[in-house]
Parts: C-alpha cells; sequence; structure tokens
C-alpha cells in the first residue's frame, strides 16, 4: 500500500512528551519504591480520559476501547529503574550497597544519590574506597571495579558506623542515583534513567495523540506500565487472557557492531530470550515504512524485556520489542528527541492498525485462518541431485576393470 493512500497519523505533542519526560525523572523510582511514579502515571491518565486499573503494587492497565474488544493488544513500558540498597553500615561511617537490577559500579562512581530512610532521607555521593590522589597516589588509578569496590559518603556527621545508626540509616534503605539530566538545544537527551522513563513518555504521547484526534482504535488496546522489569518479572502481572499481541517500548542500543541510530526508533528482532513474533514484527517493520517512520532493525545479544517476561509466564501472545536508540545503555545514557518522536509515531501507527491476525480472538482454534510465514513456492530444495552410490561404487574392483576396457577400447 503507498504512503500516499493511507490515513496520515494523529500528530505527536512533543512538547507533551518532554514534559512528561522530566516530569517522570523528577521522581526516584527504582525497582520495590515505585508508588510515587505510579501515582504520577495514573494522574496523566486521567488528565487524558483513560481509564486503568492498577495490581496489587502499582503496575498500571489502562485500556484504550476498539471497535471490536477481540483480539486485544497491549503495549508496555516500565516505571522502574536502577537503583541500589545499603548493604552494610561500615565502620568508617559510611555505606556498602548492592546494585538493584544488573548494572556496574563502574557508572555509580562519582553519582549523587538520595538514601530513603524510615524517617526521611539523606544526600550522599557514591565513591570509590581510594578516593584522593593527595592521599593514595597512583593507587586510585589501580583500583577494581565492583559494588563491594565502592561506598557511599553520607552527607550528614558520620564518623563510625553507631553515627549513621543514631542518623537513622539502616541495612535494607533504598537508593537513588541523580539522573544529571541535560537537554541540548540541538535535540540530544542525556539523563540516567531514559530506559524506560523515555519510553513511558513516548507511550503517554502516543496515547494523547489518539485521544485528540478522536479516532477508534480497531481493536481494544492496553497501554501497560510495569514496575519490575528492570528484576525480570515485568508484565507477567499485569495481562490478561483476551491479549494475543504485546508490543514492549524500551531503550534500543547504539554501539559498535549495532545497527541502532540515536535518531530513529529500533525494531528489535531478536534478543537474548530468542525471536521475537515473526508477524508482529514484520507488521511494525511495514508500518514504520509506510508511514515513513524512521527506523532500524536491529539483534540485541545481551537483553530481556517484559515481552520475554510475560512469554516465561505462560502467556501465549505474539510479542514484539521497539524503542528509541540511545548510547551508554544502564550509564550515561544519550538519545535525540528525533528517536523519541519516531517511537511515538510508531506506537500510534501500531494502535490503529488492524491486528495481525483476526483469528487470534480465540487462543485455540483450526487451521483456518492460520498464518503463513514462508509459502510452498520458496521452499527451495537442492538444484543440483547427488548421484547415486550404486552407480559409481562397484565391488571387487569391477568399477575399475570397466574404467580399464573403456580405455583399452579407445586405444
Amino acid at each position: 500500500m503507498s504512503s500516499k493512500t493511507l490515513p496520515p497519523l494523529p500528530p505527536i505533542d512533543y512538547a507533551y512528551l518532554e514534559e512528561t519526560l522530566l516530569q517522570l525523572l523528577a521522581i526516584p523510582s527504582p525497582v520495590g519504591l515505585t508508588d510515587g511514579v505510579a501515582r504520577y502515571t495514573a494522574g496523566r491518565l486521567e488528565a487524558l480520559g483513560i481509564p486503568y486499573e492498577l495490581t496489587r503494587r502499582g503496575a498500571i492497565r489502562a485500556t484504550l476501547r476498539g471497535r471490536e474488544s477481540r483480539p486485544a493488544r497491549a503495549i508496555v513500558a516500565h516505571l522502574d529503574t536502577l537503583g541500589a540498597m545499603v548493604r552494610q553500615i561500615k565502620p568508617n561511617g559510611r555505606l556498602g550497597v548492592v546494585p538493584i537490577g544488573h548494572w556496574s559500579s563502574r557508572f555509580a562512581e562519582g553519582g549523587r544519590l538520595t538514601i530513603f530512610t524510615d524517617s526521611g532521607h539523606f544526600r550522599g555521593t557514591c565513591l570509590p574506597l581510594k578516593t584522593s590522589g593527595h592521599a593514595f597516589g597512583d593507587e586510585i588509578d589501580s583500583q577494581p571495579v565492583g559494588w563491594e569496590h565502592v561506598e557511599v559518603r553520607v552527607d550528614t556527621p558520620a564518623h563510625d558506623a553507631q553515627d549513621l545508626v543514631k542518623a537513622g540509616i539502616n541495612v535494607g534503605d533504598w537508593i537513588a542515583f541523580d539522573p544529571q539530566l541535560e537537554i541540548q538545544p540541538g535535540g540530544y537527551i542525556n539523563s540516567r534513567y531514559l530506559d524506560d522513563k523515555a519510553a513511558v513518555a513516548a507511550l503517554l504521547a502516543a496515547c494523547k495523540a489518539i485521544k485528540d484526534s478522536g479516532r477508534v482504535p480497531p481493536v481494544d488496546a492496553y497501554p501497560l506500565f510495569t514496575i519490575t522489569e528492570e528484576v525480570g518479572s515485568g508484565s507477567s502481572a499485569a495481562l490478561h487472557g483476551d491479549i494475543a499481541e504485546m508490543v514492549s517500548l524500551d531503550i534500543s542500543i547504539a554501539a559498535p557492531g549495532q545497527n541502532t541510530d540515536e535518531q530513529a526508533a529500533t525494531i528489535c528482532v531478536q534478543d537474548m530470550s530468542g525471536p521475537f513474533d515473526y508477524h508482529l514484527t514484520h507488521k511494525l517493520i511495514r508500518l514504520a515504512s509506510e508511514h515513513g517512520i524512521r527506523h532500524r532493525r536491529d539483534v540485541f545479544r545481551y537483553y530481556r524485556s517484559d515481552s520475554a517476561a510475560a512469554v516465561e509466564a505462560g502467556n501465549d501472545i505474539r510479542t514484539a520489542l521497539i524503542g528509541f536508540g540511545a548510547d551508554a545503555s544502564h550509564a550515561q545514557e544519550r538519545t535525540h528527541r528525533d528517536a523519541l518522536e519516531a517511537l511515538a509515531q510508531l506506537t500510534a501507527a501500531y494502535i490503529l492498525s488492524e491486528p495481525v491476525a483476526r483469528r487470534d480472538r480465540s487462543s485455540m482454534g483450526s487451521l483456518e485462518g492460520f498464518t503463513e510465514q514462508v509459502k510452498p513456492e520458496d521452499m527451495l530444495v537442492p538444484s543440483t541431485p547427488l548421484p547415486v552410490p550404486g552407480e559409481f561404487l562397484e565391488p571387487d574392483g569391477a568399477a575399475a576393470a570397466a574404467v580399464d576396457a573403456e580405455s583399452s577400447e579407445r586405444m
């Protein structure tokens, strides 16, 4: 289908997207400390007039009603981020920490942070064990990298463990690192936690575009906002049986050896959990091409998303992964305005598109209406048949004698 014959996509309100991103980044939300960001997102949905439900722990399932209820689809982004937790109150008056989620202490070093205690909060800095060149000389350059080789210096008078205990700090207190946000006039956005707050902002912006346009999706769509993606469980708590397709929105990896671009959306074909659904993935590629949305395809080797959690929980659904191109994931992340707009556009295009297969209304069914990937005429067989061994391998040297006899006749 030519892009000229397609109805135009509703415009993305980028000012709304950026405002949402900044507000999300202002709310600390390491895994396990997500009530605040869940409340914010629920309020954002209410302002758009989109109904929603919360699970016991705060995952959100919103609803965009379609012309038909099934086969329904889900579009998921996660509200939780990386962080840390107090592991030890050390004799030197500093804190030993463990990570929340999977990230390297290399990117925690020098980070300003907040420690959330039972009665309030403290500010602090994550530092290597040896921090001053004036005290340790070249030793500061040879320290190992690892969470056991960093500690938190708390901004309170503390010379020993007892001082920190008296201040109200305990083992198990949550730690949130500052985002360190900076937006450049040229469109670059630098911050921790763009994974996945940038995708949350893009999803909300896509929902706003659809609501503002008055267009009704062909089938029910459920924007999902999960709270435990960084530790692996993610979307498994917010799905129900009517959902036949699920697209995860997440960070995409721009790095040497990858095909992702910081100024485009990425359609991931496979991650470490295996290939995504063939038909849903190619549908997203087709939508991006037809609507002129800047995109790349990619394969991620060390990556998993909410889609993996959904399938591993036993859900029989088609899954796919799209994202915003970004550099330095789980570190000082950077993306570009163009990537966020492209992701929001692709999300809106998907919500307004027809389902992959009408047969997906039911979880089980006959062969009728089942999808087809490779047609029989495309299933090529080797064009050169192998010779039959009996024709050239004869017992007792008969083959060699036949060759000798043939040679004699020619002489």
